[in-house]
């Protein structure tokens, strides 16, 4: 095959542009820098597309590799693991570019001074600027698509990352940006939150950059096909600390409960957005670095741990749930529920079954496209109303019908109710998790089944208490005004929820590349469930194995491949 490079093209594009972006918005206005950073993200995606189809063609990886430093190889991989996380952020962000347009002209003219207003903008209203006033909405535009494309690019790179020293930098890369949103353009306390969030999470970075390099330095090497062929040369009293440093790290931008203390505020508090990439792509990537970092690099050492990820699991589910449950603030609502949804992935994560680590990695999926819709709901309340707390809000659905609609189908997505792709991913996962005690006999690996099924019900009050408390009742007199949003905003909401239903009908999608990848990876471990025969679900063909061996390489340089 000829070299190729539509993964680095994918990946840096963004960065490239972002500084263009600026003087786009500065120069140009919203309009031009919107549609101008969503052509930007929409060739990233389509340049992601085209090795991805080559994967539903039966391909088993996609490498692009290039020499680097005394790290090893710079190299972006596609495959049946980083394939779902890929494809939902680069779709998310694509979209979400779109959306920001009005919210954002909205956010930065509410907290401009000295706007004279025929009406209050949070409810929608037309702003008369002076030419000061416009140019000041210009900059802010163009410096927020300039981070925003910025913010877009850590993300891709963290999940096609090759090399746990790459990995760091990008994982550390989509940090900074979405500090400087949230400071920059959130709500309340902002720079504080700003500051509580990269400390938390750049704390949660540090601690996770120990365990790779002592992983690397033991190996031999700091590529990820080193370090798992070279698995067995860390030392057993060495590998417990590693196992904690990376799931520690990784835990914190999971937001698992104990190490969730940051999310309620920077969720809540971000630009909806930037809140509608923070909960469903960015934290979320604590999961793919879990099951891409453990999972699959130190296998032999995943079943000794599993129970107790399987436990932390549950503990954020319930905790994420019941917090959800007690918020009048939409927002906060989301930001808790992200909390429990994370506990999902966990709990199939420890589930010592490729069912349930395969519908944890669909999970990832479905939180991203149904959180994405509730969150973008709370942006177009908060633009129509001006406010989020439900306390004050009521029969909307008259009101903003298309969101309404929009709205249930992302609730059902999140409490897992078909034909929405949630289901078929809490299905996936809760049947690996049940797969397991009946196979071990374990009769506490059940009980924390049955406790994770009633979590489900804890995530169905929450959600559908919060759509009862927006959406039906008596609408308050002073909404009596309130209209659908513009556009921009139910288009792009609507193009989640379509995507959510196809899923749901079609999950094979994702689900057999997923599932191919993960019974590859614990081939040889027969203490992990494989998946059963008759489950519907495509198997590997016998002797096959999907290893990071296994890829296509092509690099720019001869000695840069594989």
């Amino acid at each position: 095959m000829a070299e190729s490079f539509f993964l680095l093209a994918a990946t840096f594009i963004p960065l490239l542009l972002a500084p263009v972006a600026y003087f786009v918005g500065k120069k140009s206005g919203a309009g031009t820098v919107t549609w101008f950073s969503f052509g930007v993200l929409a060739v990233s995606t389509g340049l992601l597309a085209l090795p991805a189809l080559a994967l539903q063609g039966g391909m088993s990886a996609y490498v692009e590799s290039y020499q680097w430093s005394q790290f090893g190889n710079f190299g972006l991989r596609l495959d049946g693991l980083s394939l779902p996380f890929a494809m939902i952020i680069y779709i998310l962000c694509t979209v979400l570019a779109i959306y920001s347009k009005p919210y954002m002209i909205h956010k930065i003219m509410e907290d401009m001074p000295g706007a004279s207003r025929h009406e209050n903008p949070g409810h929608g209203g037309q702003v008369t600027l002076t030419a000061d006033q416009q140019s000041y909405v210009n900059h802010h535009m163009g410096l927020y698509f300039a981070l925003y494309l910025a913010f877009s690019m850590g993300m891709f790179g963290t999940v096609l990352a090759t090399n746990v020293i790459e990995f760091y930098v990008f994982f550390e890369l989509m940090l900074v940006p979405s500090f400087f949103l949230v400071a920059f353009y959130g709500y309340g306390a902002r720079r504080r939150i700003a500051l509580m969030f990269f400390f938390w999470t750049h704390v949660g970075a540090v601690v996770l950059l120990l365990s790779l390099l002592t992983m690397g330095f033991f190996a031999g090497g700091f590529d990820f096909d080193t370090i798992r062929a070279n698995a067995h040369l860390i030392p057993q009293e060495w590998l417990a600390l590693i196992i904690f440093g990376l799931v520690a790290g990784l835990g914190v931008k999971l937001a698992a409960f104990l190490l969730h203390i940051w999310l309620p505020y920077a969720h809540a508090e971000a630009p909806t957005p930037v809140s509608a990439l923070l909960s469903p792509a960015m934290i979320g990537i604590g999961a793919y670095g879990l099951l891409r970092l453990w999972l699959e690099l130190l296998t032999g050492s995943y079943e000794q741990y599993s129970l107790y990820i399987n436990m932390w699991g549950l503990a954020t589910i319930i905790y994420g749930g019941a917090m959800a449950l007690m918020q009048d603030d939409i927002k906060k609502v989301l930001a808790y529920s992200s909390i429990s949804q994370m506990g999902y992935i966990l709990f199939g994560l420890g589930s010592e079954s490729v069912l349930g680590i395969t519908g944890a990695t669909m999970l990832y999926v479905t939180h991203g496209l149904g959180k994405a819709v509730l969150f973008m709901m709370a942006g177009s309340i908060i633009l129509q109303t001006g406010t989020r707390s439900m306390s004050k809000l009521g029969g909307l659905a008259g009101k903003m019908p298309y969101t309404a609609v929009i709205a249930m189908i992302g609730a059902l997505t999140i409490m897992g109710v078909p034909p929405t792709s949630g289901f078929m991913a809490e299905w996936t996962m809760f049947n690996g998790v049940l797969q397991t005690a009946a196979n071990d006999g374990d009769w506490f690996r059940s009980a924390m089944f049955g406790f994770g099924i009633m979590g489900t019900i804890l995530t169905s009050a929450y959600i559908l208490w919060m759509i009862k408390r927006i959406f039906f009742g008596k609408i308050p007199e002073e909404m009596a005004h309130v209209k659908e949003a513009s556009p921009y905003v139910t288009a792009t909401m609507a193009a989640f929820a379509a995507l959510s239903l196809i899923i749901g009908v079609y999950p094979d999608l994702f689900l057999a590349p997923v599932s191919d990848y993960v019974q590859g990876m614990f081939a040889d471990y027969p203490g992990v469930l494989p998946i059963p025969q008759g489950s519907g679900l495509i198997e590997p063909a016998e002797g096959s194995s999907v290893g990071l061996e296994e890829g296509l390489s092509v690099g720019a340089e001869a000695g840069g491949n594989h």
